[in-house]
């Protein structure tokens, strides 16, 4: 689907990347769900660069979009990525810009209110932690409002690595999982000399110091977790059950949608 910046009106196989898409046709076509990546700018440790959280949500919206696309099932409209958003965790590291919770969460909202005068439904797909206290909010105050709107989280869940036979543990930013999945999408941007283990304890037990002093004062280098052992073959794999998880909710979503068209 992404790329498909011309779909034929109607048709089975038709959908919209909205960056390269004309009014018209989308105007034409059938409409049922609004996919919009939201992502960050923010260190991911001296390897990785800092668009990574948003190059991730991107890349698996789109190619879950074209799953949907694949199979013939029409209606699924990419956005462009919101490409900063909440970070300020990170904030002590150079680079870095956010836009804090409140401007996210109203930013998701007015967002939305527009969306809805077009998609009968709106799926954000998610790449960064620090979104979801503002995604939560709006997706609240849209709901009160009786639109529909949903999200999903780009996070390799234990249960999805255990149903792949998979023996890795998730960490927390910046480690093996982000590296490995950037080596699938950029390795020309991944730095893995500068790659080091930062923290490593589990989440639960730094998250007072996180929210207290920020990840430099947790993790000096920025890395929650250690990116040894990261692989393209590695990040190619956890890419496709992302995408595959992701393209089952985008299957329900859009047969529960209603079209606009």
């Amino acid at each position: 689907m992404p790329g498909q910046s011309s779909p034929t009106s109607g048709s089975a196989d038709s959908g919209f990347e909205l960056a390269t898409a004309h009014w018209p046709e989308v105007e034409a076509g059938t409409r049922r769900v609004l996919v919009v990546p939201v992502g960050s700018l923010e260190q991911h440790g001296a390897h990785l660069p800092l668009d990574t959280d948003t190059r991730i949500a991107a890349a698996v919206a789109e190619r879950a979009c074209a799953v949907l696309s694949a199979g013939g099932r029409a209606g699924v409209g990419l956005a462009p990525a919101i490409a900063i958003g909440a970070s300020g965790e990170h904030a002590d590291f150079p680079g870095t810009l956010s836009i804090g919770h409140v401007a996210l969460s109203t930013l998701l909202v007015e967002l939305g209110r527009h969306a809805s005068l077009h998609w009968p439904a709106l799926l954000l797909v998610n790449g960064h932690g620090g979104n979801v206290a503002a995604i939560n909010d709006a997706l609240a105050k849209l709901r009160a409002e009786g639109r529909d709107c949903h999200v999903w989280h780009a996070g390799v869940r234990p249960s999805m690595l255990a149903a792949a036979g998979l023996s890795l543990v998730p960490d927390a930013h910046a480690g093996r999982v982000e590296t490995s999945v950037m080596l699938a999408l950029a390795p020309e941007d991944v730095r893995l000399d500068a790659a080091e283990p930062g923290e490593t304890r589990p989440l639960p037990e730094i998250m007072a110091g996180l929210r207290v002093g920020g990840v430099r004062q947790v993790s000096p280098n920025g890395v929650l977790g250690d990116p040894a052992g990261a692989s393209a073959a590695e990040g190619e794999t956890l890419l496709a059950l992302l995408v595959t998880d992701l393209a089952a909710v985008l299957d329900r979503l859009t047969n529960a949608s209603g079209d606009l068209a």
